[in-house]
């Protein structure tokens, strides 16, 4: 049986075997002229596979570089673009850079820090005074959906002042009620089936 398996490994497979056995076939012909004709019908063929990738910058230089590599940069014809050098596809990806910021409480995110420093830097004044409001009540909120259970507004209070190195020390603001939070953060629920349809209609039997 001939099994896939068995068989040379797919440098493309979304191509599929038919058009590898194509491109194997292109490096077997001698004649120069006849090679490139062929070589531009299966870059023909490969763009038929994906027509809605057509309006795409590029597209066409895409396909002779799939037929390059899978030729194994081997095949000898005029291309209208130049061909990847296999070197390209040997160098090491390149390191990924992780985001270093320190985040000091981690439930209410690092924008949520940077907003608390923004708000040190208003002036006193009826603004500064909703801003921060704001400010400890979303924290308040995002505090409850990392833990369900309960907070002290205190917690809250404390956690400010940390925020603002110092800068914001308040023990009055006018915070939510914690049930009403969780009320809010609960999925409501399905309404029952009946209230949905509406009430039945009778019809009257003849």
């Amino acid at each position: 049986m001939d099994y896939n398996s068995n068989r040379k490994k797919l440098p493309l497979p979304e191509y599929g075997r038919n058009i590898q056995n194509m491109v194997d076939h292109v490096m077997t012909i001698e004649d120069r002229a006849e090679r490139n004709l062929a070589a531009q019908t299966i870059i023909d063929i490969m763009g038929n596979l994906y027509p809605y990738l057509r309006d795409i910058n590029d597209f066409k230089h895409k396909l002779w570089d799939h037929l390059a590599i899978m030729a194994d940069f081997k095949l000898d014809i005029d291309y209208p673009y130049d061909p990847p050098k296999p070197e390209t596809f040997q160098e090491p990806p390149k390191k990924v850079e992780y985001a270093s910021n320190n985040i000091r409480f981690r439930y209410y995110g690092k924008t949520l820090e940077l907003m608390v420093e923004k708000a040190v830097e208003f002036e006193d004044g009826e603004e500064k005074e909703i801003l921060i409001t704001m400010l400890a009540n979303h924290m308040k909120k995002s505090y409850l959906t990392w833990n369900k259970d309960a907070v002290d507004d205190d917690k809250i209070y404390k956690d400010l002042e940390i925020l603002s190195k110092g800068r914001i020390k308040r023990d009055d603001l006018d915070l939510a009620e914690t049930r009403d939070i969780l009320q809010r953060n609960a999925p409501r629920k399905k309404q029952n089936s009946n209230q949905t349809r509406g009430p039945k209609k009778h019809v009257r039997k003849s």
